[in-house]
């Protein structure tokens, strides 16, 4: 079977979410012993849990954040602060458990798992998992990172991802990424499907200069220009301007929609490939959940474009996944709630809505 025929099968077993468990967590929610809706987008993020699961009983644990790593061929326009080795470095320290998601993971009780999927000259590493769809992608302003097979392989790969997690009974994923050069793609990535143009959204990533930050705008133009990427067809943007790393974490939100697990958004690298996902399957929205808003120019723009809203607004751009692993401890807090006492454990009358909510 083709990379395509697959990707097509596995899309049609993608199916809308549960109402009557919407339902169930409204009601639920109802009963708690405090104000109606006063935990706001935390009481949202469980009901739309609740209907994608398709059960009112819900849990967020086990856990995992999955970040997928790979390096970027336009890196040797001097889109970055450092080379592509640092990548490397990185999916090294995350298996190690030094990098700072790993930091912030144990104190949220997350697994790490880093996933290679085309770190540049990278050998087989004890803890990153091996997923390589190529040595790192080609450089986007001379033509096409990869080919439409390899976009095509790489969202499958991010839906076995997220198949296996589901095996080993992962109720909860976070999404994160590492790749030199990958706020460049995302930003192209972006640029092409929400028509808007690189001086608009390029930011300066891990610390550009102003001289850098012209660098990696002109970059991205000259990409667009050469590549003329589909607005209306998301493999073939992620195939032209996107990245391994970008396009697997697409397959990690259809993959959610999929088997039914939640997955958060991070930051703008994983807000793009999310947009992506719906763009390819309206459906796999259900499976899409924000976290935070990303402190890069796209961030708000692409949550609007997903009509999601983040629980957090703190400024972050850290990436490898940090900002939804910060999310991870407010949604336990709402489910404690959610799971907690009644107004009748409490003997008083429930409230009742009296209009005037919002």
């Amino acid at each position: 079977m083709s990379s395509s025929a697959e990707l097509n099968s596995l899309l049609a077993g993608i199916r809308p979410g549960d109402e009557n468990a919407r339902a169930q967590a409204q009601k639920q929610w109802a009963a708690c012993a405090k104000p109606l809706g006063s935990l706001g987008l935390l009481e949202d993020a469980l009901t739309d849990m609740a209907a994608l699961t398709g059960s009112a009983r819900l849990a967020l644990t086990p856990r995992t954040v999955l970040v997928l790593c790979a390096d970027n061929g336009v890196v040797a326009q001097g889109i970055s602060q450092t080379g592509s080795e640092v990548t490397g470095i990185v999916a090294r320290a995350l298996a190690a458990g030094q990098s700072n998601v790993c930091r912030m993971a144990a104190l949220a009780s997350c697994r790490v798992l880093p996933v290679d999927m085309g770190i540049r000259d990278f050998a087989p590493t004890p803890g990153v998992y091996a997923s390589r769809i190529g040595n790192g992608t080609a450089d986007m302003t001379a033509g096409p990172v990869m080919t439409r097979s390899q976009a095509e392989q790489a969202i499958l790969a991010g839906m076995e991802l997220v198949r296996r997690e589901n095996e080993a009974g992962t109720h909860l994923l976070a999404t994160g990424e590492m790749g030199i050069g990958n706020t460049t793609t995302a930003t192209a990535v972006t640029c092409a499907l929400l028509g808007r143009t690189p001086l608009e959204l390029t930011g300066r990533g891990a610390g550009l200069s102003d001289a850098g930050l012209v660098r990696k705008r002109t970059a991205i133009e000259t990409a667009l220009r050469v590549n003329q990427p589909d607005p209306a067809d998301p493999v073939d943007v992620l195939a032209k301007v996107g990245g391994f790393d970008i396009a697997g974490l697409c397959g990690v939100f259809l993959g959610g929609a999929l088997y039914r697990i939640p997955v958060l958004v991070d930051g703008a690298i994983s807000a793009v490939a999310a947009l992506c996902a719906v763009r390819i399957c309206p459906a796999a929205a259900a499976a899409v959940f924000a976290t935070h808003q990303s402190a890069e120019p796209a961030g708000a723009l692409l949550l609007q474009a997903l009509g999601k809203k983040p629980l957090i607004t703190a400024g972050m751009r850290l990436g490898e996944g940090t900002g939804a692993v910060a999310a991870m401890p407010l949604l336990d807090m709402a489910l404690a709630i959610y799971q907690g006492s009644t107004f009748d454990d409490y003997g008083i009358e429930p409230y009742q809505p009296q209009g005037g909510q919002k």
